[in-house]
């Protein structure tokens, strides 16, 4: 008799393990052997433990190409989560089989020798009855596309987390913490009693008692500095929206300001400042023309401002000049840092609450959710396991669809948290989905394209662009290495039927077909593809972190980033006071529970897993395993030098640090 020994790795997480009769066929090129019981010895499948047993045949299988596994109700059907499967050959000679996924049911279920086959290199694929095709068929039938609504990008069928496949959703870890956050957010934070008070502020010093609970470096300083125009033009480099502003070479005609209007930091004119490059601007156009929300029978407002911020001698960013409407008019004045200190200071609010609306549905939940989870739906529609491209890039969909259908479910749905609370809830929440989605460029996705295009290259102090670039080359350096040890000629790329369908459905169900957008609809050669991968991975990791981690540090002082205002914008100047500021500010209710949604989706879970970090052993041959290695030393170099600097900065930006970003979209 031919013995091969069999070793199987139970996952290390809750519920993993099974009390059921667990059976193997293992197959091979030269022929398949029985189906053996592995339970006959003992039950031996428990969470986290690794269990051995001897397979016999009566001849050599030859070369092992595929395991089946299926498990049979021995009390009661259960849930298994076995990791991986190896098997050792008489020849000593060592097969690995990646699984990672859960086995819930009685059927048969077939995993593939962990090397990554491209489609047309797949000879044995046939090989025990489950070919490619079928794999995918399966899966097809559990996830599919749907559309939430018209304009914006589809997602995954299923309105309910029950409604999704179980190898997708939160660990039991993840599922108990984000409950707890979210039932004892209000809490933590000591503002329970505070919840339902639909009263107005009368006084800035009570508002500062809702940071007592819960501090951070950042909130501190932004608490301390939050009127000074330092503060305001640093966020447009560094705070949770990184994505707008943009050097201005040329005022657009709807923003009348003249040379003699501002008071410029420096020496030279408005014209001279603009062509040494010195002069940036911010333009909320795309929020015009949104329908503002009614909150407690009150009509809200939201503006569509620009902004025009200069680069002083001393490399600060300050504003220089805001306009609270597109449209300029009488009523819609121009306001300057010399107007009364009121007046500019409702300003700023007014643009502050601006960028929370439009980056809170703009640049997080489209460009970083919405887009990962197409990213991720047509992976599990279109590659196999045995991809190289699905062992590259599925580390990087972690709980992806099961945070989104919470996000449709309890942001924007209409009893969600910003339908209920944002000035942008209800139908300006789609209507901006809708603007972004018709206006996004490719480009504007990939962070050294984006730079250049808007100007910033020479900016100081713009920690995102610094931290970012050298992100992207590394997982460039990464991206390449594995893809290129895989496809060695452009032709290659074009044949993979396989990685073609992938993007198609990409541009197809994530960009609608809009060819404006520049998505590739197919590739063509090796560096389209790494690029867009490239891309794909920057924007589940890097991306999310940089939009998403500091809300809570850069919100949690409301008139820092109010979700929503109560009175519309002053007309003429001379008007504005503290009181008609602290009346126009968000009441209490709603700042309350727009600081505990900032709370919940700034908190990581004790199991998240950060860029670099590949628990889950997908490939298995010497390259990619050594090419891995090489990326987390990259990373850790990185970190180490985010660190050194951040430790020198008044205000460190950590948000970009690989050690705090997290490899997918996954809060």
């Amino acid at each position: 008799m031919i013995n091969y020994e069999v070793t199987v790795f139970t996952g290390n997480l809750a519920l993993a393990s099974t009390f059921n009769n667990v059976y193997i066929t293992l197959v091979g090129t030269d022929g398949e052997s029985k189906r053996i019981d592995l339970t006959s010895w003992k039950p031996s499948f428990f969470r986290g433990q690794v269990s051995h047993f001897i397979v016999s045949c009566p001849k050599s299988l030859g070369k092992l190409v595929m395991i089946k596994l299926d498990k049979q109700k021995r009390f009661l059907q259960d849930s298994w989560y076995p990791a991986k499967v190896e098997v050792k050959s008489p020849k000593n000679k060592t097969y690995h089989f990646p699984i990672y996924h859960w086995i819930t049911d009685s059927e048969v279920y077939c995993f593939r020798e962990g090397t990554a086959l491209r489609i047309f290199d797949d000879s044995n694929s046939h090989l025990g009855g489950c070919s490619r095709q079928q794999e995918l068929k399966q899966r097809q039938k559990v996830f599919c596309w749907d559309v939430y609504a018209q304009g914006i990008p589809h997602c995954i069928k299923g309105n309910s987390i029950q409604s999704l496949p179980y190898d997708v959703h939160f660990s039991l870890t993840k599922t108990a913490e984000m409950k707890y956050t979210a039932v004892t957010g209000l809490v933590e934070l000591e503002l329970i009693e505070m919840a339902e008070l639909k009263k107005n502020w009368t006084h800035i010093d009570d508002i500062s008692h809702l940071l007592c609970a819960h501090r951070t470096q950042v909130t501190d300083f932004v608490h301390k500095h939050w009127k000074e125009d330092s503060l305001f033009g640093y966020q447009f480099l560094n705070g949770v929206n990184p994505m707008l502003i943009r050097c201005c070479k040329a005022l657009p005609k709807n923003f009348p300001v003249t040379g003699d209007m501002v008071s410029l930091h420096g020496r030279g004119s408005l014209a001279d400042e603009m062509m040494k490059g010195n002069i940036f601007l911010c333009d909320y156009k795309l929020l015009d023309g949104v329908q503002p929300n009614t909150i407690n029978k009150k009509k809200q407002y939201l503006m569509a401002p620009l902004i025009l911020l200069q680069k002083t001698p001393d490399n600060k960013l300050m504003p220089i000049a805001i306009q609270l409407k597109q449209k300029p008019a009488k009523d819609n004045p121009i306001f300057l840092p010399t107007d009364s200190e009121y007046d500019w200071l409702m300003a700023k609010i007014f643009v502050r609450s601006a960028d929370f609306n439009f980056y809170e549905v703009s640049v997080h939940l489209l460009r970083t959710h919405l887009l990962a989870e197409v990213f991720t739906v047509s992976l599990l529609c279109n590659l196999p396991m045995v991809h190289p491209l699905y062992k590259l890039l599925m580390p990087h969909t972690r709980y992806t669809l099961q945070i989104n259908v919470l996000a449709r479910q309890l942001l924007i749905s209409k009893t969600g948290v910003l339908t209920r609370y944002a000035a942008s809830g209800g139908k300006g929440i789609i209507t901006i989905l809708q603007k972004s989605l018709s206006s996004l460029t490719y480009s504007s996705l990939c962070i050294p394209d984006d730079i250049a295009e808007r100007g910033l290259k020479d900016v100081p102090n713009f920690y995102y662009r610094d931290d970012g670039l050298k992100l992207w080359e590394i997982i460039f350096r990464f991206v390449k290495e594995i893809l290129t040890s895989y496809y060695k000629t452009d032709a290659e790329v074009q044949k993979d039927s396989e990685l073609q369908k992938w993007i198609q459905d990409i541009y197809e169900h994530g960009f609608l077909s809009q060819a404006s957008t520049g998505i590739p609809q197919k590739f063509s050669t090796v560096d389209e593809m790494v690029k867009f991968v490239t891309m794909v991975i920057f924007t589940c990791s890097a991306q999310h972190s940089a939009v998403n981690s500091g809300q809570y540090d850069f919100g949690a002082w409301m008139p820092n980033s109010p979700v929503t205002l109560q009175l519309p914008p002053p007309t003429k100047k001379g008007k504005a006071s503290e009181k008609s500021m602290i009346d126009t500010f968000p009441n209490i209710q709603t700042t309350v529970h727009g600081m505990a949604v900032m709370w919940l989706l700034s908190k990581q879970s004790s199991d998240s897993i950060f860029l670099g970090q590949y628990p889950e052993e997908h490939f298995t041959e010497e390259v990619p395993c050594q090419k891995i290695k090489d990326f987390q030393v990259e990373l850790k170099r990185l970190s180490a030098e985010i660190k050194a600097r951040n430790s020198v900065l008044d205000l460190p930006y950590t948000y970009l640090d690989p050690d705090v970003t997290e490899n997918s979209v996954s809060i």
